[in-house]
């Protein structure tokens, strides 16, 4: 399969023009390789991602999060990511992280796809029940409601680090938050509750829109990969 048709395909889903301007989105290592048969799709590349795909054999690394600086040792595979394009995608990181929910129990009656960030459900669902669907994509997941808020109505996604979208949320008439990498000060000064299921379990979703894109043309490999925050278990 030609690199560039892979390419092409993911940037007509997912315009590379969207991205944000601090963002490293597009090709991190391009070698002269054009037609590959085995790609490896990962959220984050590091150096065990990338053992991993000299090991398996893979020609091609796609990955979610970008590399600002590129390991030398990197430079003999084509990387090629799709970050903050894919965010803003319609059917990118953060609708994959609601269908999931969806497909776990999470009632959803109307679905708004927003143009910026963030995505909006509504519902009708409890914080007990909204915990028990969360906890089932998430064993890192928190929480805070410092209002005791009960049943939630209108609940605001971003998959990763979405703290900034807060206010936003909550000028839009959602009453939850969904998203990751909550800090400490930012959740005692939420005006509506937020549920933090982490980072990486908000986003590893995402890996099968490469997947469909690539649509067997290629051997796909995901990579073997999970968070790095362990739960201690008494």
């Amino acid at each position: 399969m030609d690199k560039y048709e892979i390419v092409r395909r993911i940037e007509t889903f997912a315009s590379p023009e969207t991205a944000e301007k601090w963002d490293c989105s597009g090709w991190l290592v391009e070698t002269g390789l054009l037609s590959v048969k085995k790609i490896m799709l990962a959220l984050t590349v590091t150096e065990d991602i990338y053992n991993q795909a000299k090991i398996s054999g893979s020609d091609m690394i796609i990955s979610h999060h970008p590399l600002f600086n590129v390991p030398i040792k990197f430079k003999d595979i084509d990387i090629y990511c799709a970050h903050t394009n894919m965010d803003l995608a319609d059917g990118g990181t953060t609708d994959t992280l609601i269908e999931k929910l969806k497909l776990m129990g999470l009632p959803i009656k109307k679905y708004e796809n927003s143009e910026g960030f963030v995505r909006y459900i509504e519902t009708d669902i409890t914080q007990d029940n909204l915990l028990r669907i969360l906890s089932r994509i998430s064993k890192n997941l928190r929480y805070v409601n410092l209002s005791n808020h009960k049943i939630f109505k209108k609940l605001a996604f971003c998959a990763g680090s979405g703290s900034e979208f807060i206010e936003e949320s909550f000028l839009n008439g959602a009453d939850g938050y969904i998203t990751g990498d909550l800090k400490f000060h930012t959740a005692l000064e939420s005006p509506i509750p937020i549920f933090d299921v982490g980072h990486y379990e908000s986003e590893i979703q995402v890996l099968d829109v490469f997947k469909n894109l690539i649509n067997n043309d290629a051997e796909i490999v995901f990579a073997r990969e999970e968070s790095p925050f362990k739960v201690f278990m008494v």
